[in-house]
This record gives C-alpha cells, structure tokens and sequence, in this order.
C-alpha cells in the first residue's frame, strides 16, 4: 500500500515502461515461440528481470526492494505482457510481486530478511499451493492438513494449478491446522507456511495445458513433509485473512497483462491490415476489417482506465474491490477478444505459428479464467455494489 508515498507521476510512468521494454525488448518472437514449443521455463528472461531489478519492484527498501505500488507493478506488467511473450512472460515475473505478500505483512523481521533478498534477486523461485482439486474456489474447503509435532509440522495432501513448481526452490504453502467441521467459522483454522519445496516429499506432476507452456502448471502430492515452525508466516490458523491483502493487487495485474496481450494482437492486425492486398486494395481498407478493430481498441483502452482506477484506489488506501474485479473482468474480456480478432484479421494465416497471433489468442485465454471466474466476479458486483442477495 502507498503510505503516504505520491502517486507516479507520467515521468514516472514512462521510465518504468523504457527501462523494462529496454530488458524485454531483448526477448523476441522466436524466443517465445521456441518456449512454446519446448515449454522450458524462461530462465534468461527471468535473470534478466532479476539483474535490472524489476523483481524486487513491490518489495518493502529495508530488504532490497523498490518499495513500490500496485500502479508501478500494473505498468510494469502491462509492459512485460506487450511484447510478444504474452502470459509466459508475465507469469515469469508476476508470481513475485503479491503473491508473496504474506511474507511482506505478516512476516517477522528476520524472515524477512531470510526470504526477500533472494526473491528480489531471483536466487529463490516459489511456487504456490493454495487451489485444491476439491475445493477449486472454495478456499475454507482445502483439506492438505498440517499435523503439529515436536519442531514444526507435518504436512500431507494434495494441490492443483501449482505454478513453476518444476523449477521452484521454495513454496508457500496454504493448509489447515485445524479441521473445518472443528472450526467456528470456516475461515478459520488455516495456516500459511513458505518452506522448501523438498521433492523427496513433494511429488510434482506437470500439467499439460492450451497455452503458457514455459511457465508449468502442475498437480503436487505432499506425503510426510516437515515444515519448521520458523517457517509459518503470522499466527496459527490465521492465514485466510493474510491472503486478502494480495487478492485485489492480482486481479489489476492480471487485467493490464491481458490488456497489453490484446494490444500486442491488435498492432499485429493493424499491421498486417495495412499489408496484405486483396483485390488490388489493402484489407484494412474495408469496413468489415476496420470496424472490429476500431471496437477491440475501445474496450482495450476502457478496461485500462479501469485498472488505472483501482490501481490508484488501492495505492491510496482506499477500497478497491469493485474496481479490482471489475478490472480483470474487463481487461480479460478485451485482451481475449482482440487476440481473436487478430486471428481473424489475418484469416488462414492467423492459425499457422508464424504470425504468432494464435500463441496470443491461446495465452489470453487464460486470463478470463484464473485467478477467479468471471461468474464469481459477477455474483461480487451483484452483492457487494447493487445489494442483491448473494447467489452461493
């Protein structure tokens, strides 16, 4: 949260946006492509980020970081996501900026200072078990169990949708210490625990999926694992409330990233609208192609205004959960739907590879999944903003 600090100024802005197309600018079409094709994790692109910094962007200063806002993240994001590499790019790099928060609000001094320089510095990648395959947006019904015993805790269960844990060296972990049916109220009764990802008691099977191929996806299955009690974050059982702070920060982000995929399409369109000549005469000279384009850029533009809205909302301490929601409802939807206009601009060649529109259209796609659904951001706006009666 900003603190007090000023919000960024278009000086500001801009030197963000130079200095990481200035780091990403480097990574082209055909380095995503190859990562695309063989799925292995973007280890150049991530050092690269680390090495100029942009890792640490939204760490506290004490421990190395930047000590920057949501704003400064979204557009820093929005950049990352600009440039050909779509959601692999941005999942590179985003999984570090909120999704550690807990360390940041609940953490002790020296855990602190044990875990974010070497996250800033990228010596460290965390992967995140919090979704289950029972519970998927439930999070009161996880049922991974952490036994208290002498020294720590014993930890067994499962998780699904767990990114980068191929590579990762550390996980932050979501369990319950206590039973729901023991539990007063169902968020109670959970802990959040960041630790090492022992593979001896950690089995990671990958996911195949439709897109964001470098970044994996996988299933875990934790049998026995032995967390130190020095690697609980806060208090026991209090971890549901710790989660909340980084949930509003994630959807901006994940609405600019799906903002500038569908930017990235559209330029792609407009470009190849300009040059490809049929019946003596470029097609973007006709409405039919002009016409949805025009529309895509409109809706991309609005959403942005959005995530600006609630990025700043946040920064200033102010509620932001409608304007959050909103956000990654409308900048999922706009990225999605210009990525496909963008296939269909380019006609045949919008399905072969070598335009790269169909990677984007595949890596947009994601956006309108995850982290939430856009029925549950819904049924959000319909009980939080217009006072109807919750539906679930």
């Amino acid at each position: 949260m900003n603190d007090g600090r000023p919000l960024p100024t278009e000086d500001d802005r801009s030197a963000i946006r130079e200095g990481v197309r200035a780091v990403v600018s480097k990574f082209g079409d055909e380095y995503w492509l190859d990562r695309d094709e063989d799925g292995a994790f973007p280890h150049e692109f991530h050092r690269a980020m680390a090495e100029a910094g942009w890792l640490g962007i939204t760490m506290p200063e004490d421990y190395g970081g930047a000590g920057l806002g949501v704003t400064e993240a979204a557009i820093m994001m929005h950049e990352v996501a600009s440039h050909g590499g779509g959601m692999a790019a941005a999942s590179t790099v985003h999984i570090n900026l909120f999704g550690p928060h807990p360390i940041v609000v609940k953490g002790t001094p020296e855990q602190k200072a044990r875990w974010v320089p070497r996250l800033i510095s990228g010596q460290d990648q965390c992967a995140f078990g919090f979704t289950e395959p029972d519970a998927g947006l439930n999070t009161t019904r996880i049922k991974t169990f952490a036994e208290k015993v002498p020294g720590g805790y014993l930890v067994r269960g499962q998780k699904v949708w767990t990114s980068t844990a191929q590579v990762a060296s550390k996980i932050m972990l979501l369990t319950r210490t206590t039973r729901y049916e023991d539990c007063k109220r169902p968020t109670d009764g959970i802990t959040i625990f960041y630790t090492d990802l022992d593979r001896a008691k950690i089995d990671v099977q990958r996911i195949p999926k439709m897109g964001r191929k470098a970044v994996d996806s996988n299933a875990i299955f934790i049998d026995g694992l032995f967390v130190p009690e020095e690697d609980r974050i806060g208090e026991e059982g209090k971890g549901f409330s710790y989660i909340l702070h980084s949930l509003n920060p994630e959807r901006v982000l994940i609405a600019v990233e799906a903002i500038g995929i569908g930017q990235d399409a559209l330029r792609r369109a407009t470009r190849y609208a300009k040059e490809r000549v049929v019946f003596d005469r470029p097609i973007g000279q006709n409405q039919g192609i002009q016409h949805p384009l025009a529309e895509k850029w409109m809706y991309l533009e609005a959403a942005w205004l959005m995530a600006m809205r609630a990025a700043e909302l946040y920064d200033t301490g102010r509620p932001c959960g409608a304007e959050a929601n909103s956000a990654k409802f409308l900048g999922a939807r706009a990225g999605h739907e210009a990525a496909w206009q963008a296939v269909m601009t380019h006609g045949g060649f919008g399905y072969a590879k070598e335009y790269h529109v169909e990677r984007l259209y595949r890596e947009a796609s994601l956006t309108r999944l995850a982290p939430i659904t856009e029925q549950l951001i819904m049924c959000f706006i319909a009980e939080k903003v217009l006072d109807l009666p919750k539906s679930y």
